[in-house]
């Protein structure tokens, strides 16, 4: 087991072969998006596979990183802070990324209407955001009170209220590439982004502990949206004469539909998570808190591949799609391809639980062998209702969205108390599978007028 530890020692290294990795990536001569070139689920699943892979790899050393200098307890309170970043983040988008990827794929890059949607939606995103921003540092003390148990970070909450608006930019100018399809640019910026996150993020880490990877997840983003900025100059679609039209009322009112569904996601995820993570740290104690914080992390490494090519081609896909037969065959496409891989990399990774735990973290997290078993039998089940809730986003269907998103947010939050207290820590992994299961069923019936019959 120890050959496939990191220690301390290992990270410099670790961190130039990853960069190396990505230089590879980044400069390698084939176009990968060359004129004419369709985009398939295949094709959008290797690219993504490749800017995954070195997000993993990046996450894996700041994971280590973070388990060496930090512990458990302070993972969980990066999980609290991550969690709160969401909501705000969300917020300050206007949460209207969804839509407007949506939108510009719907509209074509030849749209008449991709100006009109484009000046809209940096007029919501710039206003949502410096309202979130100021309402951060105002109650920056409060925050880090009630969300990292001191008052000693709240400068950390000043530095993202004075930051978000760049993290907004860059987050919707990535939503744009998205919908025109531009997987080339989208894949190399992801990769930028993941190394210098690795480069920052693990030397704050290394010299300030705890506050490094704070200040780290509140500032990583802004930098990167000046690279971005960089890359596109000269892009046809995205360029300042796109952004200047007026603020058209009838796209807003297309985008508040998709407002409302990612404002209920990222209210209901985020802060379910808190709750479970308190009551967790309150009752079973904060290590305990940390340990689930851990295997969370595992699941979204592992399971960021199939988000990443869900969001990046399913979204824009069904957006276009009409017939109900197509849709159907797409969904169908999408389950022989995406669910035999993430059964196969879920019995793997319980095979293998106890080199993961030593090469991501450290001795003190060995209990979360515990909370393997259920929570990628939840992980599969949970792919396997994302198809199904993708269709619900792309078609629009707003109002099941919002009830199926706060029903079972709820159910997880009520399960988790109920098992956690029946059955310590691992309850936890229980109440996960046993809430993606009714969920699975019950979305496959709510989506079926869109697509079954003719």
């Amino acid at each position: 087991m120890a050959a496939l530890t990191i220690h301390e020692s290992d990270l410099p290294q670790a961190i130039l072969f990853i960069v190396a990795l990505a230089a590879i990536v980044l400069f390698w001569p084939q176009k990968i998006n060359d004129a004419g070139t369709k985009m398939n689920l295949i094709r959008t699943s290797i690219l993504t596979l490749i800017s995954t892979a070195v997000k993993m790899a990046a996450g894996l050393v700041i994971n280590k990183a973070v388990a060496v200098y930090i512990g458990p307890t302070g993972l969980a309170l990066v999980g609290q802070f991550q969690n709160f970043n969401q909501l705000m983040m969300t917020a300050a988008q206007g949460a209207i990324n969804n839509g407007v990827t949506k939108y510009v794929a719907e509209y074509g890059k030849d749209g008449d209407r991709i100006p009109a949607l484009l000046s809209t939606a940096v007029r919501i995103s710039l206003s949502s955001s410096a309202l979130v921003g100021l309402g951060i540092i105002v109650f920056a003390n409060y925050a880090s009170t009630q969300i990292l148990k001191s008052d000693h970070y709240g400068y950390i909450f000043v530095i993202l209220g004075f930051t978000i608006s760049l993290f907004v930019l860059n987050n919707l100018l990535l939503s744009i590439l998205n919908g025109l399809r531009e997987i080339k640019i989208w894949v190399a910026i992801n990769i930028i982004q993941s190394i210098y996150g690795l480069i920052f993020t693990t030397l704050l880490i290394k010299f300030l502990g705890l506050d490094g990877i704070l200040i780290a997840l509140a500032t990583n983003q802004s930098v990167i949206f000046f690279i971005l900025l960089w890359m596109l100059r000269g892009h046809k679609i995205i360029n300042l004469e796109n952004f200047k039209r007026p603020f058209d009322k009838p796209e807003a009112k297309k985008l508040a539909a998709f407002a409302a569904m990612a404002v209920v996601s990222a209210i209901t995820v985020p802060v379910s998570h808190l709750v479970i993570r308190n009551y967790i740290g309150t009752t079973l104690g904060w290590d305990e808190a940390g340990y689930w914080q851990a295997m969370w992390y595992i699941s979204t490494m592992y399971l960021m591949a199939v988000t990443t090519t869900l969001s990046i081609y399913y979204l824009p896909k069904l957006s276009e799609i009409t017939d109900k037969a197509t849709i159907r065959s797409e969904l169908w496409h999408g389950y022989k391809i995406i669910m035999p891989l993430v059964a196969i990399t879920s019995v793997g990774i319980f095979l293998m639980k106890d080199y993961i735990i030593a090469l991501l973290f450290t001795n003190d997290f060995l209990p979360i062998r515990q909370l393997f078993l259920w929570q990628l039998v939840g992980d599969v089940l949970k792919v396997a209702s994302w198809l199904f809730a993708y269709l619900m986003v792309a078609k629009s269907m707003s109002k099941t969205f919002i009830v199926t998103e706060i029903s079972f947010s709820l159910s997880l939050v009520l399960l988790a108390r109920w098992l956690v207290g029946q059955y310590g820590l691992v309850g936890i992994s229980y109440a996960f599978a046993a809430n993606y299961a009714i969920y699975l069923i019950v979305i496959i019936f709510v989506t079926k007028r869109a697509w079954a019959g003719a």
